[in-house]
């Protein structure tokens, strides 16, 4: 008989996987505009606050994988209105926190249970919609997985700009109660739920050992490289050893003992091998864009934090609007691949033209890419989740699909390290550059002097200061020169990435799922 929901109960179901999904996600960059804040107040410098974007990271990518398995073992219901309460109450206690270190722990156990919210939405909101109108589903809950992040800076600047920092984490309260009340009584437990006999779920101890080290070790290694110098830390130096150990030692043990917590064998297939790579890369583009749009925003325009993130809502919007038609297209048997091919060339064409704006863009130029921006996470996300899992067997389902999560959220890791990385070296080239074409003597560099000196004599100060305050005045407009221009050599970085990724897209098999398969895709973990 196939599970689904009807009427009313489906979109309850709807809104609730739809709504934690979000949060999850939101709160992955929530925070980022608050860094500042948050320092002042805790008293913490700005690389030790940071440590509160990464603990949430590390948690999330360690649970994604084992979700499976996590599902299996407490029944999916269960599992999921337990990360939902573990969610809510940590967000309480990150919102309370008076000093750092709470504040990362706290951060920590959000994390865990926020991974566990974006990996069993998916499945959960399958089995509320019959096979056909499967894509559907996913077309929906790749409108959380855009939205979130997209939202994440502007509610975060509008908090920071007229309330206390704690309410980025307070606000996830409400939704989370209300969000164990609708799950409680309107989410259906799975047959196999009723019958969980855990003596006979074996549990890979080595394998979850192995993955918490590894992934969250390279996950550190991602987030933290950049503000600890890399390998001149010891810290990231030990962690990257610890790395390059414990993952091949992982895939090993997973590919030879009997039970493994995830079953890598999966990714021997041809699509979700290749979906899994492009998914990198949409990871990639997209926590790159959130981390990157909002700093050239306001450090080199000028844009207030809540302004700057007002203008990231139009591009969320016309995902929205977009989201359904490619959900109802797949439904009704439109090839995946054109969408993908879309969403890709959509998003290539959003970063090259960020490369091409500088400080005098106007807002319309900005709502104008980001609306592409928009558009294209729109067309890829559900048609790219549905292709990659199409050819898996119906047991195969939870491990891919958790896989491609799990690959989605490294690929927005080491974009945001690829990011930070690739701007300090860039700003370097492009102060170097710019500070070698001012010499003595020559007339723009003596007319722009001479102008800023006359400026700040015109507001009463002496000339020797003037002066001086015109060349510190003239190294501050070149840094933010050699700034912006590095900001847009990563646009276009993230464009490349996308051109020399296109012809991937043409390996995927045009397979549309079978029934079976997509009935099993209900009771997937995400």
């Amino acid at each position: 008989m196939e599970s689904s929901s009807s009427g009313f109960k489906k979109w309850i179901v709807v809104l609730t996987t739809v709504s934690a999904a979000i949060l999850e996600l939101i709160d992955t960059s929530i925070v980022n505009v608050g860094l500042t804040d948050m320092a002042g107040n805790l008293g913490a410098s700005i690389e030790d606050i940071s440590w509160v974007v990464t603990a949430y990271a590390i948690a999330n990518v360690i649970v994604i994988p084992m979700t499976g398995f996590l599902q299996n073992y407490f029944g999916r219901k269960n599992y999921y209105i337990a990360s939902i309460i573990l969610f809510t109450i940590a967000s309480y206690l990150c919102g309370i926190a008076d000093d750092l270190w709470t504040l990362v722990f706290f951060r920590f156990l959000q994390g865990v249970g926020g991974g566990a919210l974006l990996s069993t939405s998916q499945g959960i909101m399958y089995d509320a919609f019959p096979v056909a109108q499967r894509p559907i589903a996913s077309a929906l809950y790749g409108m959380g997985i855009v939205m979130g992040p997209t939202l994440g800076p502007s509610l975060g600047g509008y908090i920071i700009d007229n309330y206390h920092w704690s309410w980025m984490f307070f606000i996830n309260v409400p939704v989370g109660i209300l969000a164990v009340f609708l799950s409680s009584t309107f989410i259906d437990r799975q047959p196999a739920e009723f019958n969980i006999d855990r003596s006979k779920i074996k549990i890979d101890h080595i394998g979850i050992l192995l993955l918490a080290v590894g992934v969250g070790s390279l996950q550190y290694v991602l987030e933290r490289g950049e503000a600890d110098d890399w390998f001149d830390d010891r810290i990231i130096l030990t962690l990257s050893i610890v790395t390059a150990f414990a993952i091949p030692l992982f895939i090993w043990w997973e590919l030879t003992t009997r039970a493994p917590v995830i079953n890598l064998r999966v990714v021997k297939n041809q699509n979700l091998a290749i979906g899994s790579l492009l998914a990198f890369i949409i990871g990639y583009g997209l926590f790159t864009s959130i981390l990157l749009f909002p700093l050239f925003a306001q450090r080199i325009v000028g844009y207030t934090a809540t302004k700057t993130g007002n203008l990231l809502i139009p591009g969320g919007a016309i995902s929205m609007l977009i989201f359904p038609i490619v959900g109802r297209s797949l439904a009704s048997g439109v090839s995946p691949r054109i969408f993908v091919i879309a969403g890709y060339i959509a998003f290539a064409s959003f970063c090259f033209l960020m490369g091409t704006y500088n400080a005098d863009a106007s807002e319309g130029y900005f709502t104008q890419a980001l609306l592409i921006r928009g558009a294209g996470l729109a067309l890829i996300n559900a048609p790219l989740i549905n292709q990659s899992i199409s050819t898996l067997k119906p047991q195969e389902l939870p491990t891919g699909i958790a896989f491609n999560n799990m690959v989605r959220q490294l690929g927005g890791a080491f974009g945001v390290a690829i990011t930070n990385t690739y701007i300090a070296q860039r700003t370097a080239v492009h102060r170097s550059d710019l500070v070698s074409n001012l010499q003595p003597g020559d007339p723009l560099t003596t007319e722009r002097i001479t102008a800023l000196t006359q400026g700040l004599a015109a507001r009463g100060i002496n000339a020797m200061d003037a002066v001086t305050g015109a060349y510190r005045n003239m190294d501050a407009i070149i840094s933010r020169q050699a700034l912006m221009i590095s900001y847009l050599d990563t646009f276009k970085l993230a464009g490349f990435f996308f051109v020399v990724t296109f012809p991937l897209l043409f390996l995927l098999k045009n397979k549309k799922m079978d029934p079976a398969a997509a009935k099993a895709a209900a009771d997937a973990a995400h």
